[in-house]
């Protein structure tokens, strides 16, 4: 499974907070299921619950999730164009520490395509297709998030492309 190694990256480099104490956040999965068909070939789909949790963050949740966001709509668009799916897609739990802190737990779903094709030779060839995209991605672009009382950057990254 590679979606889950693919958003911790994105978090890390784009929260400044979580910079500072990377060991805070911790992803793991759950519910997990591999559909795979009486086919002739034999690729396969995880299916799974990604649970992303956050430990002592005094950061501001804004600056995790919007980063988060940009991370689904090209690795599991589905999420957010679905409506259907989108309306409960993203679950999430807080714990008020104290004035400062928080413990953050978000579990959404996610699925992965390993495909499995057999080369002339007898070996088996394993690739990982990029999600299907429902309107043309933007081209990777520098992203802010800045707290307008402030003007501390929150967040900052580039964009995510397929």
């Amino acid at each position: 499974m590679k979606k889950p190694d693919s958003l911790r990256a994105h978090i890390l480099s784009a929260v400044k907070e979580l910079q500072r104490d990377p060991d805070r956040m911790f992803i793991h999965t759950s519910n997990g299921n591999i559909r795979c068909t009486g086919a002739k070939g034999l690729s396969f789909e995880y299916v799974y619950e990604l649970s992303f949790v956050l430990q002592d963050y005094a950061g501001d949740l804004d600056a995790v999730m919007i980063p988060l966001f940009d991370w689904v709509r090209v690795h599991q668009s589905d999420l957010l164009m679905n409506l259907d799916k989108s309306r409960e897609a993203f679950k999430f739990e807080t714990v008020l520490l104290n004035n400062n802190l928080v413990d953050l737990s978000l579990t959404f779903q996610l699925t992965e395509r390993v495909i499995v094709k057999r080369q002339d030779n007898g070996t088996l060839d394993i690739t990982f297709p990029e999600e299907p995209q429902y309107e043309e991605p933007l081209d990777p672009q520098p992203m802010q998030l800045i707290d307008s009382n402030t003007g501390e950057i929150l967040a900052q990254w580039t964009s995510t492309a397929p």
